[in-house]
């Protein structure tokens, strides 16, 4: 899968915000967003999947530690589309995050490793980035 962005080092704690501004590819199967200390521990995995074999359009949420998943969360229907630019807004909330997409949706995630503190961000797959902002 592409890799389109890695950043180690940084500091994103509560109440920060994360905001990125991209267009979702024609042919797109799926792009990821990642945060946690490292590829191997993820406290938010958040992945747009838009030819999911059971459901077509879906977003789904995991957390991954020392390499091994979660329990996925699958929601749908996902509001983003192929061919469309997406804004992207994920906030560290305590004990959950929070997701905004456009059209108002939102979406909140458990902070299953209660992570006060992320270290790393990874951004790949189908989505080509144009903007990204810490807040």
């Amino acid at each position: 899968c592409l890799q389109l962005l890695e950043l180690k080092n940084v500091r994103l704690r509560t109440g920060d915000q994360l905001k990125i501004k991209g267009f979702v590819l024609k042919d797109a199967d799926r792009f990821r967003i990642n945060l946690g200390s490292d590829e191997e521990n993820l406290a938010l995995h958040f992945n747009p999947r838009f030819s999911d074999t059971t459901d077509e359009s879906v977003l789904v949420f995991n957390s991954r530690k020392a390499g091994s998943w979660g329990e996925e969360r699958k929601e749908s229907p996902n509001p983003l589309h192929r061919g469309r630019d997406a804004k992207i807004v994920l906030k560290l909330a305590g004990d959950v995050f929070k997701v905004e997409l456009p059209d108002g949706h939102k979406f909140i995630f458990p902070n299953r490793e209660n992570v006060d503190v992320i270290s790393y961000i990874g951004i790949g797959g189908d989505f080509k980035l144009t903007s990204f902002k810490i807040c």
